[in-house]
């Protein structure tokens, strides 16, 4: 999890230089939404193979992967081969991160899960620090290639490491129970959700009706086939897992949505250097970890429920804190610390809701619940990022001011925070 961190963070400030580098600005939207989408795919994939071999094999078939996609996009010769690096990278991701969330479901007491989970947690906390400020550092004095090469050759001996370790030992997943292994979605479904993310991410960067056509197209895949991957009765919140799933992705939506837009702000409107955004990164990586900590340590004795309701009325806080920080007599430090805000309702909330979905697992399906919890998870990123994106660029359609069209797109987050809040009760472990 460390290094899948400290990859993931590390390249972002790269991405921008390499496209531009690659005379690929244009098609920057898709080079930066193909991991998420592709991290779709990755988590379904790692799930249904950690629950027929166990989760051992996805975890070191995506430690491999990692290692292949950073040489891949390291050597990016045009911009379609940076955006098929970072898709590579997105299922290697998707794929270490839900056999990691199996792994400990099949190993770890109930008892023991909400630990493991903060410690999970806490392997961001280094990357957060170090990741982006050395990655622009290398890029700005040698070469942004040199970024790549050097995460490849820091995961290599790793990854070799974690591969041998895990063939030397006996691991067995818990059989599924008879009848269930048919009704797992196709990996073909899995696909073309990721496809519809993907078509997604690159639509809602333009309203020609070239975009618009694009963005019509992901809308329908995800539409079609999205709930295909999903629990029953996920977007009707049934009690237990599907309550449980929904809700994931909401948060994840609201939190990364702030993720993006309180940086631009922050660069647009208030011309905050790129130290400060990158203190402000720092902080919610900290926080986030300090908070998932404390629901793991000090407040492991609270239904797990009422830390979800916690969790969800702080990211409400944080994106009215965002919203105030849209005024322009309002310092820039305070739309900042919304972000460090938002990381500590994410620190209760997301763990909480990983342990529920394990709780509420059959035997021998912890990693259909992994999985889904991923999909949700990167779903919730592209469907109210792309809300959000919709309604600021239409508001600067309008002619409003760029303070009105944030202030918009900030407070739409607050319904997806009130669903939360609301449905917490839904997730409930135990009758």
């Amino acid at each position: 999890m460390f290094l899948t961190g400290l990859a993931a963070l590390a390249v972002v400030p790269t991405l921008p230089t390499a496209a531009r580098a690659l005379d690929g600005v244009s098609l920057y939207p898709l080079v930066a939404g193909c991991f998420v989408a592709a991290s779709l795919l990755g988590g379904v994939l790692g799930g249904h193979w950690a629950d027929r071999a166990g989760a051992h094999r996805p975890l070191a078939a995506g430690m491999v992967l990692a290692v292949v996609t950073l040489l891949v996009s390291g050597a990016s010769t045009s911009v379609w081969q940076l955006a098929a690096g970072r898709f590579l990278d997105g299922l290697a991701a998707g794929m270490v991160a839900v056999a990691i969330n199996t792994a400990i479901g099949q190993t770890y007491p109930g008892h023991v899960r909400p630990r493991a989970l903060a410690l999970m947690s806490t392997c961001w906390i280094v990357p957060s620090l170090v990741g982006p400020p050395l990655a622009g550092l290398v890029a700005e004095w040698w070469t942004w290639r040199a970024v790549f090469y050097g995460l490849a050759a820091l995961t290599l001996l790793p990854a070799l490491v974690v591969v041998a370790l895990l063939r030397s030992r006996s691991w067995s997943a818990t059989p599924a129970p008879s009848g269930e292994t048919a009704s797992r979605p196709a990996l073909l479904v899995a696909t073309a959700v990721s496809l519809g993310a993907a078509l997604g991410q690159y639509g809602v960067s333009g309203w020609d009706p070239r975009h618009l056509l694009f963005t019509a197209g992901g809308l329908s895949l995800l539409v079609v086939f999205a709930p295909r991957l999903l629990p029953p009765g996920t977007w009707r919140a049934v009690r237990g897992l599907p309550a449980t799933v929904l809700l994931c992705g909401l948060g994840s939506g609201v939190f990364f949505t702030l993720e993006a837009y309180v940086p631009l702000l922050l660069v647009t409107e208030r011309d905050v250097p790129p130290v400060g955004i990158g203190l402000a990164f720092t902080g919610a990586a900290v926080a986030w970890a300090a908070s998932s900590w404390v629901q793991g340590h000090l407040l492991e004795h609270w239904s797990r429920h009422r830390l979800v309701v916690t969790g969800a009325l702080v990211l409400a806080g944080a994106v009215t804190i965002a919203i105030a920080g849209t005024f322009p007599p309002v310092p820039a430090f305070v739309a900042a610390s919304a972000m460090v805000v938002a990381a500590v309702g994410m620190g209760l909330f997301a763990p909480s809701l990983t342990v529920l979905s394990l709780s509420h697992s059959p035997p021998g399906r912890q990693g259909y619940a992994s999985s889904a919890m991923q999909t949700s998870q990167n779903l919730g990123q592209v469907s109210v990022l792309g809300a959000a994106s919709a309604v600021f660029n239409a508001f600067l359609a309008l002619g409003s001011g760029d303070p009105a069209g944030y202030g918009a797109a900030f407070g739409l987050l607050l319904v997806p925070c009130a669903v939360a809040a609301l449905y917490a009760v839904r997730v409930r472990a135990g009758k």
